[in-house]
């Protein structure tokens, strides 16, 4: 499993992140124009709770 992810917008330590956690930090460091569509994903993958994490 992989501790941390790179991309060109930032570094995030997914180690001990629930699932829900570890898609926000994702959508964090994704290309700006996919966030929206990644968010909304993750909303129909998670549910309504998914928005009450902390970004």
């Amino acid at each position: 499993h992989a501790h941390w992810l790179v991309t060109e917008y930032g570094a995030v330590n997914l180690y001990g992140r629930s699932l829900q956690e570890r898609a926000r930090l994702m959508i964090s460091i994704a290309h700006p124009s996919h966030q929206d569509a990644l968010d909304r994903a993750a909303f129909e993958r998670f549910g309504s709770h998914f928005h009450f994490i902390k970004k």
